[in-house]
């Protein structure tokens, strides 16, 4: 097996509340895996999970052939693990950060972490408490990745930071993917997971509504815009896989998975049409479609659902 973690029909429940509802998701060796969703989606919960920090109700999770609920902390000692406010001792200056950690790990750990700092641009004499928020995020990242784990696990590493910091901070991540490991990525940035992520999983209400590479997902997904010619917003067939449909005035937006063109292009004579564009959305756009509540109104060619169209 190629798979460096698995997460197999994990439910976690908080009182009365689902966080994660049946949750599978494998992370295969030298990807960079981002599991995307909003802010309180069950992403957090997963990770601790993973690294042994809670207990699921029902299901199981394996990380580098390791059982996170019964070896947590063997998990914890070979990945490297930096969330999005990291602890670190105020006290101490980058340079001692660094020698302090290098006691828990292999040698070679020191000589690592201080390559990365001189890559980061940062001085081994500033006291932690000194450095502001993305410094603070690139100690995090070098003390969590100086001992090259063969798992990188991030947890909205980027929030709060910069665009430059950003920016440096993800372009890393692919470094550490194309020397052969695996980072788990969870964000809610989605337009800079984009740009580094491997496969894509989104979660919604603790649910996992896809996983797939992300070249798979834009290549199949297609954004059909209609502009109508009067006020009916009734739409011909779609030929493909509804994601979601928005109407607006004389516009109605369509996101659809194994568009047809061909097929849609002969199919709307009939329809009271001005223009059809078609084209590609990007990452954001599409994780946008799947968040979307399903019980809000979507028009598909009938009469009914057009007329609640019209009334939006």
């Amino acid at each position: 097996m190629n798979s460096v973690f698995q997460l197999n029909s994990i439910t976690k429940k908080f009182k009365n509340q689902t966080v994660l509802d049946d949750v599978s998701l494998t992370g295969e060796k030298g990807k960079v895996i981002a599991l995307l969703g909003e802010n309180g989606a069950g992403k957090t919960t997963a990770i601790k999970i993973m690294l042994g920090f809670l207990k699921p109700d029902s299901g199981s999770c394996e990380v580098l052939g390791m059982n996170s609920l019964k070896q947590g902390l063997e998990i914890r000692q070979r990945v490297g693990y930096v969330s999005d406010n990291p602890s670190l001792y105020e006290w101490m200056t980058i340079h001692e950060n660094g020698w302090f950690a290098a006691g828990f790990y292999p040698s070679g750990y020191f000589d690592r972490y201080q390559e990365l700092i001189k890559n980061f641009n940062l001085d081994p004499a500033k006291k932690i408490k000194e450095l502001s928020k993305g410094m603070r995020a690139k100690v995090a990242l070098a003390t969590a990745s100086a001992h090259e784990p063969e798992l990188l696990v991030l947890d909205e590493p980027t929030t709060g930071l910069d665009s430059m910091v950003r920016r440096e901070f993800l372009e890393s991540m692919g470094e550490v993917a194309g020397a052969g490991r695996t980072v788990f990525l969870s964000s809610h940035q989605i337009h800079e997971v984009e740009r580094v992520a491997d496969t894509i999983a989104i979660l919604r209400d603790g649910k996992i509504l896809i996983v797939e590479s992300l070249d798979n997902l834009k290549q199949n997904c297609t954004e059909v815009t209609i502009t109508h010619s009067n006020g009916s917003l009734k739409l011909p067939s779609i030929p493909g896989d509804i994601i979601r449909v928005e109407q607006r005035d004389r516009q109605s937006r369509i996101l659809v998975r194994n568009f047809d063109n061909q097929q849609f292009q002969g199919s709307f004579e009939e329809y009271s049409i001005q223009v059809v564009d078609i084209r590609k959305p990007s990452l954001e756009e599409i994780f946008v479609g799947y968040m979307k509540d399903d019980s809000e109104p979507q028009s598909i060619g009938t009469d009914e659902q057009s007329a609640a169209g019209e009334n939006q």
